[in-house]
């Protein structure tokens, strides 16, 4: 491994440093993580509030090797449109670290998952409604996905909570109420269950039990 100067070190120490101030500060929904340019094959440093699944160790980005091929690229590249490997849509901010010399050392990146922004709206969404009936006379189309994942959310806003972070007991009601609405009548219903919620078929099958 490339041994690093006491200038290149220094700096990464001071992130890893910064990197953790900023995922305390933004958790749950941010994902914070440092990368060493140097060492592109085992590139992140630290991860906080892990949202990829991704492991310290792991190696650099697409983007990570854009920025050791070129001194020149943008130091600075925030709010991009990425996406999580199980298909969340995400807002990145990538924010790469020279060295005294121009050559990038390390990049600080940001990665919020939009999905549990999503719950959050629908939860001050249920929160602000007004009426004995709010919410309970809607009818939804159960003809396809985004209508079980409408359905999936309001469930979760309810609850004050984000699809992925419901327990079992709240995903098994999830599950009766889908079945009684006719939504799970829809074709690949398990499939499309699964991902918003973030588990495997296997469990959906267990919950609708």
């Amino acid at each position: 491994m490339k041994k690093l100067s006491a200038e290149q070190q220094a700096l990464l120490e001071q992130l890893k440093q910064v990197a953790q101030g900023l995922g305390e500060t933004l958790a749950p929904f941010c994902e914070v993580v440092v990368h060493d340019l140097l060492h592109p094959k085992q590139a992140i440093l630290a991860i906080h509030n892990n949202l990829s699944g991704r492991q310290v160790g792991d190696p650099a980005t697409e983007l990570g090797i854009a920025r050791i091929a070129d001194p020149e690229f943008p130091q600075v590249i925030a709010n991009y449109a990425n996406q999580f490997t199980d298909g969340r849509q995400a807002k990145s901010t990538s924010i790469g670290i020279k060295d005294s010399s121009g050559r990038y050392v390390a990049a600080l990146c940001m990665n919020v998952d939009l999905t549990l922004f999503r719950g959050l709206q629908n939860a001050l969404n249920q929160f602000g409604s007004v009426g004995s009936a709010a919410g309970v006379n809607e009818s939804l189309d159960p003809a396809g996905a985004e209508a079980i994942r409408r359905r999936i959310d309001q469930f979760a806003a309810r609850l004050a909570t984000t699809p992925r972070s419901l327990k079992a007991q709240e995903r098994r009601a999830l599950m009766r109420e889908l079945k009684e609405s006719g939504c799970m009548e829809v074709r690949r219903a398990m499939e499309i269950v699964a991902q918003h919620l973030g588990v495997s078929r296997a469990s959906v099958y267990s919950y609708a039990k």
